[in-house]
């Protein structure tokens, strides 16, 4: 089973009007041009790029039934968050109900000051029981408190029987691989993803299933290149797609604050004519001339076409 989820994945974006409801068409649209990249797997919805924490329920449901529509026979990863497990169980049985063809569990932010392991257990199954499909975990950053699981507790939670992919988004080369080498040593199956969007040339080469990243929203093409080269031994190739992405990814990603990332993501898409709007859910705001400004200059850098004036 797990190796049906192995490749590239894009964390897509819910575009959204002016008036901050979902787009359905632009999102539609969003998915189509995403999975018309030659070598893009699958699509990761409902999660942090998609403003999961914000979107209603219905919306949630809602954005799964229009991927699964788009995705055809690829994949569709749903994200999960919510603080209660009552309710992110609710959201699991939802999403299943909605075509997902798996569900990816979005540590609550609450716990990033700290918490307990049984805590983390019991979310996790609960989680875990409400359908019967496979389940993804996250590994938050080594910077972000409760969200990065120690090894003893991610020996525990690959233990869950449906578990089968982790999105690794450590930030960190030491903890990617020593989340990699837990992992192996516990369960071999579960297939490490990476997620550093900053870093996806050392996550590559030390070894990953394949990647789980909003980048690839933006510039697929760049992370199907950057992972092809990889795997196929020409590091000179990585080396100089890595150069290409790199800032683009350190203005999204590596800027502060970091809680700009999914306006940032927005911005680059619409400066490149992809979605008809900029707009996030309140509380996240546009991006002004001079944030777009970075961006365009990244993605110039990048070499990416049809960056609009």
């Amino acid at each position: 089973m797990s190796t049906r989820f192995h490749g590239l994945y894009a964390s897509v974006v819910c575009p959204m009007r002016r008036d901050g409801t979902v787009d359905e068409e632009a999102f539609t649209s969003h998915l189509r041009d995403v999975l018309g990249c030659p070598g893009m797997h699958g699509l990761l919805v409902n999660g942090h790029a998609g403003e999961n924490t914000l979107l209603t329920p219905e919306e949630m449901h809602r954005v799964v039934q229009l991927a699964r529509a788009a995705a055809g026979r690829a994949p569709v990863v749903a994200g999960v968050a919510a603080e209660g497990s009552a309710s992110a169980a609710a959201l699991s049985r939802d999403a299943a109900d909605a075509g997902a063809d798996a569900i990816m569990v979005f540590a609550p932010f609450s716990w990033a000051m700290g918490v307990d392991p049984r805590v983390a257990l019991r979310h996790h199954q609960a989680i875990h029981d409400a359908t019967e499909l496979p389940l993804f975990l996250f590994q938050g950053s080594v910077r972000s408190g409760g969200l990065h699981f120690p090894p003893a507790l991610l020996r525990a939670l690959v233990q869950l029987p449906r578990v089968v992919g982790i999105k690794e988004g450590s930030w960190d080369s030491a903890a990617y691989d020593l989340t990699r080498e837990v992992v192996t040593a516990e369960r071999p199956g579960v297939a490490v993803m990476a997620s550093g969007d900053e870093h996806l040339l050392a996550c590559f080469a030390a070894g990953s299933a394949g990647s789980l990243v909003s980048l690839a929203a933006v510039v697929p093409e760049l992370i199907v290149a950057l992972h092809r080269a990889v795997r196929a031994g020409d590091m000179t190739a990585a080396r100089q797609l890595h150069e290409r992405v790199q800032p683009l990814a350190r203005a999204i990603y590596g800027a502060a604050p970091p809680g700009l990332a999914t306006p940032r993501l927005k911005a680059c898409l619409h400066l490149l004519g992809r979605i008809p709007e900029a707009t996030c859910r309140a509380p996240l705001p546009e991006l002004d001339a001079e944030e777009r400004a970075v961006l365009r200059a990244a993605m110039t850098a990048a070499g990416v076409e049809g960056i609009m004036a």
